[in-house]
């Protein structure tokens, strides 16, 4: 499984190489990081979608996640768009909402409970 980690702070490659060790060494995923939507962009227009699970975050300067996730869900049609789960320090009900009605595969908040993520990453890997 290929994630693409989409955050503007600083600490979260380290904070999640570090919980992910396990799966990274025994090459059960892999990780890309991306420090604005725009990244994201670039990096999905050069690599593409195949086998990817996208983390987001919502709230960054410049492009918001959400926005990100339109745009998204707009340049893949077919074959199905990659799986998209929006992470944000906002998890009130209308940031849902809109996650949701923006084609977010699933929401969490942060802090991480990287226990619940590990699980809904497996869970949206085998479906």
């Amino acid at each position: 499984m290929n994630l693409l980690v989409v955050d503007d702070e600083p600490d979260v490659q380290a904070l999640f190489e570090q919980r992910f060790r396990r799966e990274i060494r025994s090459g059960a995923m892999t990780f890309t990081f991306a420090h604005s939507a725009q990244e994201a962009l670039d990096f999905l227009t050069r690599e593409g979608s195949n086998n990817l699970l996208i983390l987001s975050d919502i709230n960054m300067p410049g492009m918001s996640g959400l926005e990100l996730l339109k745009r998204i869900r707009a340049m893949y049609t077919l074959p199905p768009p990659p799986v998209i789960m929006m992470i944000t320090a906002y998890g009130d009900q209308p940031s849902y909402q809109q996650a949701m009605q923006d084609g977010a595969n699933d929401f969490l908040s942060k802090p991480l409970d990287f226990t619940e993520l590990k699980a809904k990453i497996a869970q949206l890997a085998g479906s």
